[in-house]
């Protein structure tokens, strides 16, 4: 993973970790690149109500899963990851 992508990923987990509006929809970002199928997707138009900074950076990484030949899950961040999962999806298993 690049840097700028590492980067914008790291950002972004700051923000799912808030209890607040942005951070549900960061985390439903993140979730969905984790594991939809448990998780839910993510609602597009909630790029709208997310700060201009947090877009870009949900694009960053949006960008680089694009551009790569094999979709990479960030299990180096699985401990936030969890986190994420136990703060916004309580009755999921992380696993």
């Amino acid at each position: 993973m690049e840097d700028r992508v590492r980067f914008a990923l790291e950002k972004l987990l700051n923000v799912a970790n808030g209890d607040t509006g942005q951070g549900r929809r960061v985390a439903n970002f993140i979730l969905a690149w984790w594991n939809a199928g448990e998780h839910g997707g993510f609602d597009l138009t909630d790029l709208a109500n997310v700060d201009s900074e947090v877009a870009e950076d949900m694009a960053t990484v949006f960008t680089w899963l694009a551009r790569e030949e094999d979709l990479h899950y960030p299990h180096d961040y699985r401990g936030e990851i969890e986190q994420i999962i136990a703060r916004w999806r309580p009755q999921a298993e992380t696993a």
